[in-house]
């Protein structure tokens, strides 16, 4: 009978195998493999860039004249140095934080496979418990250094270009540079659960798929799914059921009162698939045949205990989104756009009258109302789309005369919106107020929002 690494001695901590030798302690075989993970240029590579490139990015951004007003925050990072670590934030979720969980989680354990280590490292650590443990904590170590680096780097650049100014939140108002400070490590803290999701899912594809390059690419391809999910005109439960939607949710966190639910829910739900896919990837771990060298566990196995569970986590996840939040259709609809645009534009016309020296406006005294149609007013008056048209209508103080302004709105599926000024001249006309020699960005001329999916209201 044919005998297993599988079946070697590896009791856990405290017992002795056959020849009287201990277990290697877990905190030996964790220096190992961080030693491994440093030792690669990849990782090396990744963690320079982490830790200097945005810092630089956006302080040189920040030198220039023209910003990148297309994305969120872009336009204020003249403004303030808290503008910069947000952008950076975007991207990252999008493209970086991906990446980094391929690089670091999805070659874990498919770089044992190509170099044909396993059985030396089982025979010396004789424990595959242990072995997971200690690779899936220096993977999950990698990957907080170098979100910390983003975080850090990002942070450090704005405040050396433009220093610790309030920030404009997506509601239209004013946040203080310490309140600006707290939501934006906040929003960071919070994308670190998409991101150990992605991680798990690297972990994931690096057992069941071997020395195979999927199993490197398994973050990536999960990742750029969801983000094509998240386009997608689907229904609330499912938006919020898919674990990367932590990595849009955190705008929540920048308007008031703070929208706060679909974050949760996000975050909750990214916690979830993390534990469930190390889960799998432990049990396809303990069952993998190592004296084998052909064998490098991919095949049924892998599809059995990978895909399909995932598959149906995520179908569970939907029904107790949907039943828990009774969240129905889009969660965008005519009446949550008027209100939300109009209490925007309600908090920038003081700040701009501001800018441009003029006599200090209560929101009280401009009575903001908005008008918004969708298609103009043909079909269906919700979900979201480029077509969105809002006539804003507010008192002028002093005067007692009602003037308006239109704007032209896409509003994306996860519930945020660009307003795009489309007159009169003197409110939006454009980009830049210049007053005493100095130019500052409008307000008015084009401003974001966010609309909570969740509300009932």
């Amino acid at each position: 009978m044919t005998t297993t690494l599988a079946d070697a001695p590896a009791a856990g901590a405290g017992t002795r195998g056959r020849t009287g030798r201990r277990p290697v302690p877990v905190a030996r075989i964790l220096t190992m493999e961080l030693v491994k993970q440093f030792s690669a240029w990849r990782v090396r590579l990744l963690v320079l860039l982490c830790w200097l490139g945005p810092g630089l990015l956006v302080f040189a951004i920040d030198q220039q004249s023209t910003l990148p007003s297309d994305t969120l925050f872009g336009r204020w990072m003249h403004a303030t140095g808290w503008a910069g670590s947000l952008v950076v934030l975007g991207v990252a979720g999008t493209w970086v934080l991906p990446l980094v969980t391929s690089v670091v989680s999805g070659d874990v354990f498919a770089s044992e496979d190509r170099l044909g280590t396993w059985r030396h490292l089982l025979i010396a650590v004789r424990s595959h418990r242990r072995i997971f443990v200690a690779k899936t904590t220096a993977g999950v170590l990698v990957i907080l250094l170098l979100v910390t680096g983003l975080a850090f780097s990002s942070i450090l650049g704005g405040l050396l270009a433009e220093g610790n100014e309030p920030l404009v939140g997506l509601d239209g108002r004013l946040l203080g540079g310490g309140d600006a400070a707290g939501r934006v490590v906040l929003a960071w803290i919070c994308v670190l659960a998409p991101t150990l999701a992605l991680a798990a899912i690297g972990l994931l594809g690096s057992v069941a798929l071997g020395r195979s390059p999927m199993g490197l690419l398994l973050p990536m391809l999960a990742a750029l799914a969801m983000q094509t999910a998240q386009m997608l005109p689907l229904p609330v439960a499912v938006r919020l059921a898919l674990p990367g939607y932590a990595f849009v949710s955190w705008n929540g966190l920048f308007t008031g009162p703070q929208q706060l639910g679909p974050l949760l829910i996000g975050v909750a739900v990214s916690l979830v698939w993390t534990v469930v896919a190390t889960a799998l990837a432990y049990l396809l771990f303990l069952r993998r045949d190592f004296t084998n060298l052909t064998n490098d566990g991919a095949g049924r196995r892998g599809l059995t205990f990978g895909v399909l569970p995932l598959v149906g986590m995520l179908a569970a996840t939907v029904g107790v989104t949907a039943v828990a939040t009774g969240a129905g259709g889009s969660g965008i609809d005519q009446d949550k756009v008027q209100r939300s645009v109009a209490a925007t534009f309600a908090h920038l016309y003081p700040l701009q009258q501001a800018q441009m020296h003029q006599p200090p406006v209560a929101e009280a005294q401009l009575d903001t109302s908005a008008v918004c149609s969708k298609s103009e007013g043909l079909g269906a008056q919700a979900g979201p789309g480029n077509d969105w048209r809002c006539t804003v209508s507010w008192n002028v103080p002093g005067y007692d005369i009602a003037t308006q302004a239109v704007y032209q709105l896409n509003v994306t599926a996860n519930g945020r919106y660009t307003a795009d000024g489309d007159g009169p001249v003197q409110v939006n006309g454009y980009f830049l107020i210049i007053t005493g020699g100095k130019a500052a960005p409008n307000p008015l001329w084009q401003f974001d929002g966010n609309v909570d999916l969740l509300s009932s209201r």
